[in-house]
C-alpha cells in the first residue's frame, strides 16, 4: 500500500469511526480554551473539565483573571498535574493578554507562542479549535497513533516533524479533522497500553499489529 494509499484509506475508516471529531474540553471563549488547553497538559480532559467550571466562575474574563495570583488561581486547579507551574503560567498568560492584546486572544501562531505556557501544540490548538483554521496538533495520542499505524516514518522523532509530515500528506481542508480523529483514535482505541487492535478497523494496514 502507497503513502497516499493509506491516508485515503485512514481518513475513510476515521470518519466513519469519528464523524462528530472535535475537541472534548468544555469552554465558551478562546480565553476559557486557551485555559483549558495549558490546564491539559499531561493531563486528561476529563480532569480539566472537573475543575474549569469552579475556576471559570471565578475568573470569567482574561481581565478577571490578570488581577489574580498564581496563589489565588491554586486551589482552582490543585487536581490536575503541575498544578503549581499551571497556576504561575496562567497568571503570567492572563496578565501579558491584557497588557499586549488588549484583552484578546492573539489568533496569530508567533504571537500566542510568546505566551507564557503556550507552545507551538497549545497554539495549534487554538489555530484549530478556537479560530476555525487548518492546523495539526502533535500531542501524546497523534504521535503514537501516527507512528503505530505508519502515517510517520521512524525517523519522525519530534512532535515538529510529526506535525511537518501528518500536513503534507492529509488533505490542507481536513487538517484539524484528523487531529481529532487521531486523537480520539489514540485515547479510545489504539491506547497507549494493551490497545484494542481486535477492534480497530485499521489493523489490517497497521504497522503496530503487523510487528
Amino acid at each position: 500500500m502507497t503513502k497516499k494509499e493509506l491516508y485515503i484509506r485512514c481518513s475513510q475508516y476515521f470518519s466513519q469511526a469519528w464523524p462528530k471529531a472535535e475537541t472534548e474540553l468544555h469552554f465558551s471563549s478562546p480565553y476559557q480554551l486557551l485555559v483549558a488547553v495549558m490546564l491539559s497538559a499531561q493531563c486528561t480532559d476529563k480532569r480539566v473539565n472537573m475543575v474549569t467550571p469552579a475556576l471559570f466562575e471565578a475568573y470569567p474574563t482574561v481581565q478577571d483573571m490578570a488581577k489574580a495570583e498564581a496563589d489565588d488561581i491554586l486551589p482552582y486547579i490543585k487536581s490536575v498535574s503541575y498544578p503549581n507551574s499551571k497556576a504561575a503560567h496562567l497568571a503570567q498568560m492572563a496578565r501579558l493578554v491584557v497588557e499586549r492584546f488588549n484583552g484578546e486572544i492573539p489568533h496569530d501562531m508567533d504571537e500566542l507562542q510568546t505566551l507564557p505556557g503556550v507552545g507551538r501544540k497549545t497554539a495549534n490548538v487554538m489555530e484549530a479549535v478556537a479560530f476555525g483554521g487548518q492546523a495539526m496538533p502533535v500531542d501524546t495520542h497523534v504521535f503514537r497513533v501516527s507512528h503505530r499505524i505508519g502515517l510517520v516514518p521512524e525517523r519522525c522523532t519530534t512532535p515538529l516533524s510529526v506535525e511537518k509530515e501528518l500536513v503534507k500528506h492529509f488533505p490542507h481542508n481536513v487538517l484539524s479533522t484528523a487531529h481529532h480523529w487521531l486523537i480520539l483514535h489514540g485515547r479510545y482505541v489504539c491506547t497507549a497500553r494493551s490497545p484494542k487492535c481486535d477492534s480497530c478497523g485499521l489493523s489490517d494496514v497497521c504497522r503496530y499489529r503487523k510487528c
